[in-house]
């Protein structure tokens, strides 16, 4: 069974907030106590933080639904009700997290430990003791809590690397990488051996080192979903620079020309930027017979096409008897101290938006909505006033007074007039039904 997963869908629910308390001073010699109800305490939040022992979102294939627990009820003698602890979830770093009911990149954690709020807690609802007046020194008037934040989200996994090895399936990424890392990814005489990203680290002598991936094959249509294609080309986005592999043993010598346009085509269909990173072209396998004479046919190739800006670097390798590798990554060393570190985020940076924790700014959404079922009865919704609903306490009079006062001030009452509602009708908010009067 494969272990590496790179992209799943998983819901968030924050803990809704404790409900405030109605309560009274009840003391020997106090006469006429006054409220005292507490507030209730905050509903825990869900919070994505970046675990570096993480490599995959496998744990999310199991366990894809995250509560977070609620607040508690305020309490007599103006106590405060307990707050719930957050929800942390460790993610691995690299990971992009998208809001699939705005198609909206809301955050992308590539940073140690880093934190992204995706569902915040609702705030616990007030006591009575918050709305005593002159006119009420003793009300019954409560809040319950502000529901939780809900949300569905897809979290995509991006490998973090320096380097990307690219190519077509057998061009020996997986044994450069064997040759020149602690990494151990199969190697076989088939195409698609490698079924998912390889990372690791390559240590030079003179101390430097840089992070190089080993990514799925890629063929023709790739970058439209054929093959492993999306698998490669996500996780080679963030990569600074790119190792081009290009087989040199084929029969036909103008095979490598196709393939290395080929590959060329499938990054720019897929993003355009991915053209601009600094990329070597490394000739493989040229310990085998054919190799020498496909170079020079090769070379020969690449100095006719007139589509091309300027002639890529050309470094032969042999990852089988090590020849040229040493000196390849000494050169990919120089190339990525020349690589400013913001090339590689710059695509992403322009995806990812300010992520606010609360709801999106929705000023021009309406703040009720009325329909008819089919039956009469008329139908409140609308996220403000379903909000209101909720944290009022339906239990006490005064309580769902000041609720029908909230529903005339947003101009409810206008609006059912206006679309024909008679004295005695049915109104409804979700299962709470009562009688319009005029």
């Amino acid at each position: 069974m494969n272990m590496f997963v790179d992209q799943i869908k998983i819901e968030v629910h924050a803990g809704k907030g404790g409900d405030g308390m109605v309560a009274f001073r009840r003391e020997k010699y106090v006469p006429n106590g006054g409220p005292a109800g507490g507030d209730g305490g905050r509903g825990g939040s869900i919070i994505l933080k970046v675990d570096e022992g993480l490599r995959t979102l496998m744990d999310f294939r199991y366990h894809r639904i995250f509560k977070a627990k609620n607040g508690g009820n305020g309490m007599s003698k103006q106590m405060t009700g307990p707050s719930a602890e957050d929800t942390i979830i460790a993610v691995p770093q690299g990971t992009t997290v998208r809001d699939l009911d705005t198609g909206e990149i809301i955050g992308d954690l590539v940073e140690k430990d880093q934190e992204l709020v995706v569902a915040k807690g609702g705030r616990g609802g007030r006591g009575n003791i918050h709305f005593a007046s002159a006119k009420n020194p003793a009300p019954e008037i409560a809040e319950n809590g502000e529901p939780g934040e809900d949300h569905y989200l897809e979290l995509e996994l991006k490998m973090l690397a320096d380097v990307g090895l690219i190519g077509f399936p057998s061009v020996g990424k997986s044994t450069l990488l064997s040759v020149v890392t602690g990494a151990k990814p199969k190697i076989a005489a088939y195409e698609f051996t490698t079924l998912t990203p390889n990372l690791g680290m390559v240590m030079l002598p003179d101390g430097r080192d840089f992070a190089m991936a080993d990514m799925p094959g890629l063929i023709e249509g790739a970058s439209k979903g054929i093959g492993l294609g999306l698998k490669f080309l996500r996780h080679i986005e963030r990569t600074r620079v790119l190792l081009h592999l290009v087989d040199m043993s084929s029969e036909d010598p103008h095979q490598a020309i196709e393939r290395y346009r080929q590959i060329n085509k499938e990054l720019a269909d897929y993003d355009p930027e991915l053209l601009k990173r600094p990329q070597i072209v490394v000739a493989t396998k040229m310990d085998l017979p054919n190799s020498a004479d496909n170079l020079a046919a090769f070379k020969a190739d690449l100095a006719a096409d007139k589509t091309l800006e300027k002639q890529p670097e050309i470094f032969p390798i042999s990852a089988v008897t090590h020849q040229g590798v040493q000196q390849l990554m000494q050169l990919t060393a120089d190339l990525l101290d020349k690589t400013p570190a913001f090339d590689s985020e710059s695509h992403d940076k322009e995806l990812v938006a300010e992520y606010r924790a609360a709801a999106p700014d929705k000023k021009d959404e309406a703040d009720f909505t009325i329909t008819k079922d089919e039956d009469g009865t008329w139908v409140l919704g609308g996220e403000k006033l379903i909000r209101l609903f909720k944290m009022t306490d339906l239990t006490h009079e005064e309580s769902q007074l000041r609720f029908a006062r909230q529903l005339r001030h947003m101009g409810v009452d206008d609006a059912l007039r206006a679309k024909g509602v008679q004295d005695g009708d049915l109104v409804r908010i979700e299962k709470f039904v009562f009688e319009f009067i005029q």
